[in-house]
Parts: C-alpha cells; sequence; structure tokens
C-alpha cells in the first residue's frame, strides 16, 4: 500500500503502475488525471456579459409553455446539477422516459444527451424547450417572449453588441453559461499532485482496482473520466414495457440497440441514481451490477421496433470482475474523491 500511495501521489503519471485494459478500450484510452482547460467554440467565444446572460436565461421559466419551468428545475447546483429524480417532472407534471443528466463539466462532453443526439451545447439548448414532455414551448415563441420583457434588451446588448433577441443568441448564451459549471479541484486532483495524505488506504486500493482488476478505466478515463463513447451494458431491456434503444433511435444503426453516453465519473456520488433510467439508487448497487458483469435476461435482449429486428449486443468490455466485497467498499471510496461540495449558485434576478 506504501508503494502504491508513492506512486499514484508522485505527480508524474508515467510511474503509476500500467492499467488493465480490455484491447477493445485501447484505441480510446487516455490516461485519467486533471480536467483540461474548457475550450470554447471560435463562433462562440466566452465573455462574463454573455454568461451573466445565459445564467439569467437557464433560471428563467419563461422559456417554458407554462411559464412555470426553467433549465435549472432538473439541474439544480446544490443537488450537483441535477436534480436526484429517477425521471424528471416536466409540464403539467410529465415524467421525463430518462434520467436527467448532470451539467456539470459538460464542456467536456463530445455530444449530449444519453443518446448523442446533440453535436454541441448550443444545439441542445434548444431542445429542452421543445419537449413536449419537458418545457413544452416552440422556440420562435420562446424568443417572442423574452424579446418582449425589456430588461433583457441590457443584457443582450452588452454580451451581443446589440439588442435584437434571437433563437441563436439564446443558445449562444445558454450553452456559454453551461461551459463554465466546472468542477473545482478534487481530492482525487490533490491526491495525484503530491498530497499523498489526502488519501485512506481504502481510496489508494479503489484507485488502483479502478485502473485494474475493476477494469472501469476502459470507458471512463481521461481528465473528464469519460471516453465520449457510446456502449451496451445491457440495461436497454428490449422486449420489456421499459425498453430504451438508446443511440439506435438517432442513427438507426442496427449495433446501436441498447446504446447509451458514457457518463462522467466527476461528481458520481452526487448524482443519482444512476443509469439512463434511474435503475439504481445506490453506489454500491451500480458496483455490483458490473462486479456480476450484468447477466442480461434472454428474454430481454430482442425487440421488434418499426418492423426492425434489434438485439442487444451486450459489450465484450462486461464481464464478471470478482471483486470482494471490501474491493467493492474500497471501489466506492475511490469514487467519492471524485466529488467536489455542493454549490451554493445565487439564482440571478430575473429581467423585467
Amino acid at each position: 500500500m506504501t508503494k502504491l500511495r508513492k506512486l499514484y501521489s508522485s505527480g508524474d503519471i508515467s510511474r503509476w503502475p500500467k492499467p488493465q485494459l480490455n484491447p477493445e478500450a485501447v484505441p480510446y484510452f487516455t490516461e485519467i488525471g486533471h480536467l483540461p482547460e474548457i475550450q470554447f467554440p471560435e463562433d462562440n467565444p466566452y465573455s462574463t456579459e454573455k454568461v451573466l446572460l445565459g445564467k439569467t436565461l437557464f433560471y428563467d421559466p419563461r422559456l417554458s409553455g407554462s411559464n412555470q419551468i426553467a433549465c435549472a428545475s432538473c439541474h439544480d447546483p446544490e443537488l450537483g446539477w441535477s436534480d436526484n429524480r429517477t425521471f424528471s417532472f416536466g409540464h403539467d407534471r410529465q415524467l421525463g422516459s430518462r434520467n436527467a443528466m448532470s451539467i456539470l463539466n459538460v464542456a467536456y462532453a463530445k455530444t449530449l444527451f444519453w443518446d448523442g443526439r446533440a453535436g454541441s451545447l448550443e444545439e441542445q439548448s434548444h431542445m429542452p424547450i421543445q419537449d413536449k414532455k419537458e418545457m413544452n414551448e416552440h422556440i420562435d415563441l420562446a424568443t417572442e417572449k423574452i424579446a418582449n420583457i425589456k430588461g433583457y434588451a441590457s443584457l443582450f446588448e452588452k454580451a451581443f453588441g446589440d439588442r435584437a433577441v434571437t433563437k441563436e443568441k439564446i443558445a449562444k448564451a445558454i450553452a456559454t453559461f453551461e461551459r463554465t459549471v466546472k468542477s473545482p479541484s478534487s481530492k482525487f486532483d490533490q491526491f495525484i499532485d503530491g498530497k499523498s495524505d489526502v488519501f485512506t488506504d481504502n481510496e489508494v486500493m479503489g484507485l488502483h482496482l479502478f485502473r485494474t482488476k475493476a477494469q472501469c478505466i476502459n470507458c471512463h478515463n481521461s481528465g473528464y473520466f469519460s471516453n465520449n463513447r457510446f456502449e451496451n451494458i445491457g440495461t436497454s431491456l428490449l422486449g420489456s414495457k421499459q425498453e430504451d434503444l438508446g443511440r439506435y433511435l438517432i442513427t438507426k444503426d442496427i449495433a446501436d440497440a441498447g446504446k447509451f453516453r458514457v457518463q462522467s465519473l466527476r461528481e458520481v456520488t452526487r448524482t443519482g441514481p444512476w443509469m439512463h433510467n434511474g435503475a439504481f439508487m445506490t453506489m454500491a448497487d451500480v458496483i455490483h451490477f458490473y462486479n456480476k458483469g450484468n447477466p442480461e435476461p434472454p428474454k430481454k435482449r430482442s425487440t421488434i421496433y418499426e418492423g426492425t429486428a434489434l438485439n442487444s449486443q451486450k459489450s465484450n468490455m462486461l464481464k464478471a470482475l470478482n471483486l470482494t466485497n471490501e474491493e467493492v467498499a474500497q471501489l466506492e471510496a475511490f469514487l467519492g474523491t471524485l466529488n467536489t461540495k455542493n454549490q451554493r449558485i445565487t439564482p440571478p434576478k430575473l429581467p423585467q
């Protein structure tokens, strides 16, 4: 244990023990570490004024059809920028069909939503507004409502140089704000930078297991703790009332049936329940799920969708790990080091 502690807290990743990777993971692997600097698009550069406008819009329920639901309704900073519900409540108290993802560190996601249907935050920002179960408002009507609020004129002028309110500017402002929602330095970050005493022995062992026997690092790698890919872990429940075809609904590629985006593990123990359907209520349950390799029932591996026969082809990386109860506890202890303190964000004063 002393040797592992010294290697992992050396400040030199090249000294770490070699990770145990599945051959399928090797082409997409980047070692875990710190989050890099946030990159803002050339056509939507950062400014403090744009962030303020985006934050204000993020909290403004008038973007919704009922004038009651804001982006912040499902992405609460005090709840890990999620809502800690299995499914969120939306328009007319309708339940959503998937668990609300946290927007913490979303600047590092290459695609958005569980199925990757948005390729940028700018594209993503309009979708919840127009979703019938979520905010239930046409983007043009939402834009018109914002344009008719006199107090917004100066915010748009400061952010974009003129007072005109457009749906494109709304998208850019919200996206810019969301990119700034970044985790501060975690216990893990401090440990790998040389503060060797901040980790307990269980946390050190959990880190080692994460990179070796438990093979979490196959998919949860890089400073973002996600390979930004889509994987099938056998949770699509094909052939049941709860079936969700995941990525297939976007690509119509049979190979994508049951695949979902690999979520970041930063802040993970704060953002439950977990999986696309919020199926697991404790982190120990999640780890035991992977430990068993998810022995998917045969009846939940196939379905007929719009005349096409689909089968759940679970990833070859998912297999029994034979972790002991002690190792499960050590892994959970390590995952807790990826958390930071709850943020208390003062909601902006909404323009009138």
